[in-house]
């Protein structure tokens, strides 16, 4: 008797083996892009006394390099596989977290050049960090059957919001122990060391290849693949461009984008500044905000991969994050107007639990749009989400110092305004979603 695993069993282990480290990698970059926040807010404004617009500067750098090469990095996806797009993505990473820390030497703070290293740094990381998700995704499909896709997006998406949660706190401490040059020399190890297990654990041998393509069950292909293939097989990516489905989806995105990049620099600043908490409360409220996030990445993917099991038709894939964001807007709007802070958290935590649920049924989706194209196809969605994420570092400061100053206000109640421009965003994003047709299968010109 053959004891031998069968080709399907062999793909079925490794399937979820490689979403673990998906998670890991996930966790691992926004650990990295959040820390700069942390670090600022504790440590560097003090020390080196650069202003919180121009700090704006430095993490918008990260995303606009971010948002530039995320299209040239779905290319990449698509031409070599995921597998080597996240290898060159963790080791970039690794490399440029670590320079971060360097670009605090006494040297360059006394010449006042760190404002300078750190645009430079912040911005070849964001390069290297552009294919994540988009390569994240294009795995997911690959390796998971059509029945588990989003709740695996939903992981992996979970795992950024939970490693932006722990930075507050675990990075917080960190510096409080070492120091915050010497904690992005350790975050920066820890990522290159990631980054050599993905290389050596997640190569698809070729033998794993076939058996991959034998398995039954991932040789199965989505509603919407089966549909998109055939057409295009054939064609060059750009003409994802005209796929109304997809430029409604991006657009949408775009709105995720927005409220989450307005939490993921601004919270800690908001709570310890503004609302001039302590440091160990501001740390907590800041955590707690990107924990219902991560909470709404995973349930939103679960939910959404029951509808579409349940049900047919358009609404089994567009309800989850079309009500999603709708409830979104209305907490965001409410919440932030609250005196009570114990009221304000819970709030913007549901706001944060509603956002989130829109993002894996949109990675899912924009793969399956995209065909063979799929890494293209989600790294165009990813740049959208950025571009227009990019603005919030910069304008929620803006329009809240512009507010103060314009009305003779107190600065609680300019941010109140600067933050509730999330609400509108995510409000736009539910009204796209109702237009999205999945089993649409056309093309618009």
């Amino acid at each position: 008797m053959n004891d031998d695993p069968s080709p399907s069993d062999r793909a079925g282990s490794k399937r979820w083996y490689i979403v673990a480290l998906l998670v890991a990698y996930s966790y691992m970059t926004w650990f990295n892009r959040v820390s700069i926040s942390v670090a600022y807010a504790e440590h560097i404004k003090d020390e080196t006394g650069i202003a919180p617009v121009a700090m704006g500067w430095v993490y918008s750098a990260f995303l606009i390099a971010y948002t530039i090469f995320m299209t040239p990095g779905g290319w990449l996806i698509d031409r070599r596989g995921p597998w080597f797009a996240l290898m060159i993505m963790g080791f970039g990473s690794a490399v440029f977290g670590i320079m971060t820390g360097l670009a605090g030497m006494s040297a360059l703070v006394s010449a006042g050049s760190m404002f300078v290293a750190l645009l430079g740094i912040r911005t070849a990381m964001g390069v290297f960090t552009a294919p994540i998700y988009p390569a994240a995704s294009r795995a997911i499909a690959n390796w998971v059957p059509p029945g588990q896709r989003i709740l695996a997006n939903g992981f992996v998406q979970g795992a950024a919001a939970l490693g932006i949660a722990s930075t507050f706190h675990l990075f917080g401490t960190l510096m409080d122990f070492v120091g915050w040059q010497t904690a992005f020399l350790i975050s920066g190890a820890v990522t290159a060391f990631l980054a050599l297990a993905w290389t050596i654990l997640a190569a698809d041998h070729p033998t794993l290849s076939a058996a991959r393509l034998r398995s039954a069950d991932l040789a199965q292909e989505s509603e919407i693949c089966n549909l998109t293939s055939e057409m295009r097989d054939g064609t060059p990516w750009y003409t994802l461009l005209r796929d109304r489905n997809l430029v409604l989806l991006t657009f949408s995105y775009a709105a995720v984008g927005y409220v989450e990049y307005l939490f993921f620099f601004w919270a800690q600043y908001y709570f310890k500044d503004v609302l001039d908490l302590p440091k160990e409360e501001s740390r907590t409220y800041s955590m707690i905000l990107t924990l219902a996030l991560a909470g709404g990445m995973i349930t939103g993917g679960w939910l959404a991969d029951r509808l579409r099991l349940s049900f047919t038709g358009r609404w089994s894939r567009t309800a989850v994050p079309m009500v999603g964001l709708a409830a979104s807007g209305a907490f965001l709007l409410v919440g932030v107007r609250f005196e009570s802070l114990a009221a304000m958290v819970t709030f913007l935590s549901l706001a944060l639990v509603a956002v989130g649920a829109a993002e894996a049924p949109t990675w899912t989706l924009a793969v399956e749009l995209g065909g063979r194209h799929g890494g293209t196809a989600a790294a165009i969605c990813n740049t959208s989400g950025n571009a227009v994420g990019l603005v919030a570092p910069i304008l929620t400061p803006a329009v809240s110092a512009w507010i103060t100053n314009h009305f003779a206000v107190g600065e609680r109640i300019g941010w109140q305004w600067a933050i509730s421009l999330g609400s509108a965003s995510a409000i736009v994003g539910a009204i796209l979603w109702f237009f999205i047709a999945p089993e649409n299968r056309g093309r618009e010109s």
